[in-house]
This record gives C-alpha cells, structure tokens and sequence, in this order.
C-alpha cells in the first residue's frame, strides 16, 4: 500500500526494527503507546484508518496518496 519498509516505519514511530518484527510474527503485543506511535506515522505516511461503520474496520490510502517521503 505504501511501499514503506519496517526499516522506514521503525525509524518514522520510532519503535525498534526487532519490535516490529516481534509484533508481526505474534511473540509480543505492543504497548497502547506503541501502536499509537505506529499509527501516527502511518497516518503521516497517507494512511486513514476507518472506524467501524457495520462494514467493518479498515484503512485506505488518503486521497492523494501517500506523502512526499517517497513511501
């Protein structure tokens, strides 16, 4: 969707390459303080997140793509 690295994603939340990897793989959950962090960078990279609506929770790219950060 974006493009973006967990390299790029570690360094735009600022939350360990290893963290995120363990966060994907299942063998930590994060921290409300982390998936807060992940989000903002995510939303400053383009992303909206979408709020259940009877259709389920999701996310899509903002219009107008992603940000000039080549992501």
């Amino acid at each position: 969707m974006l493009r973006m690295t967990r390299n790029e994603l570690a360094e735009a939340s600022q939350v360990a390459v290893a963290t995120l990897a363990d966060f994907e793989s299942g063998k930590r959950s994060p921290h409300p303080r982390t998936i807060s962090a992940i989000r903002t960078a995510l939303e400053t990279a383009g992303v909206e997140f979408i709020a259940e609506n009877g259709g389920g929770a999701g996310v899509r790219l903002r219009k107008g793509g992603a940000n000039n950060h080549g992501l």
